[in-house]
């Protein structure tokens, strides 16, 4: 139960009991991770539902962006924007480590943010009310679940922070538990499709996940967030093509 608690502590801003701090328990949220997305696609899904009597598309898009910011803290766009400044630094792997643990955002990361917020915003717009509900679930299950897979797969960059916590208690165990939640909330949604788009999503945290431990030494908690946004959007765009064209 303190597991399922840290893993909405750590990746939501919801209103919960306060939890006294416990590194096996904290370590092993991963496993509930997926959980933690079907939460917040639930609430914005119940939003899309609620909000699609009234609003027009485009305005019921916004709406969704700001919720994904105020139900996170923004914590996985903050580690997009850093990841985006340090990657696309061209500098070696220390000073590219020290750029992304820089609390200013560069050009690239603002450049980045914008480009996929843009996009993240066409695609909620242009996905019909009962596609993206289900969608709005499955979608951030999925990116969660990425973010344990890598957790579990590659190293840590670093030898302190959160992230060592993660990969110390990140085992087998809760990599399957997280599979099997995340697996759950797509199939029982979207069948067959849900289970592609699960697929995808591994291949995708996969290869960026390799793609940035070979140029860092390791992953670190801003790849993670990098890995969910950019999982995100491209599973939004999968779904679109599977489901509505």
């Amino acid at each position: 139960m303190k597991s399922i608690l840290f893993a909405l502590q750590h990746l939501t801003r919801l209103p919960l009991p306060h939890v006294s701090f416990d590194e096996v328990s904290c370590g092993r949220a991963t496993a509930f991770f997926p959980l933690a997305g079907v939460v917040i696609g639930a609430v914005m899904a119940a939003v899309v539902w609620a909000a699609g009597w009234y609003l027009p598309s485009q305005l019921q898009a916004s709406l969704l962006i700001v919720l994904m910011v105020v139900l996170t803290g923004g914590i996985h766009l903050d580690g997009f924007t850093d990841s985006i400044d340090g990657l696309f630094s061209g500098r070696q792997r220390e000073r590219k480590l020290e750029i992304m643990r820089d609390s200013r955002i560069g050009a690239f990361g603002v450049i980045g943010v914008i480009c996929l917020l843009l996009f993240k915003f066409s695609l909620l717009a242009g996905i019909p009310a009962h596609v993206l509900i289900k969608l709005l679930v499955v979608v951030p299950a999925i990116s969660r679940w990425n973010m344990t897979l890598v957790i579990f797969v590659f190293p840590y960059a670093r030898q302190e922070g959160l992230g060592t916590i993660y990969k110390k208690y990140c085992g087998i165990r809760e990599l399957l538990l997280a599979t099997v939640l995340a697996g759950a909330a797509a199939g029982i949604l979207l069948g067959v499709y849900g289970v592609l788009l699960m697929l995808m999503g591994g291949l995708i945290a996969y290869l960026v996940g390799k793609k940035a431990s070979r140029e860092l030494g390791g992953l670190t908690g801003d790849i993670y967030g990098f890995i969910n946004e950019l999982s995100e959007v491209l599973l939004l765009l999968a779904g679109y093509v599977f489901l509505v064209k």
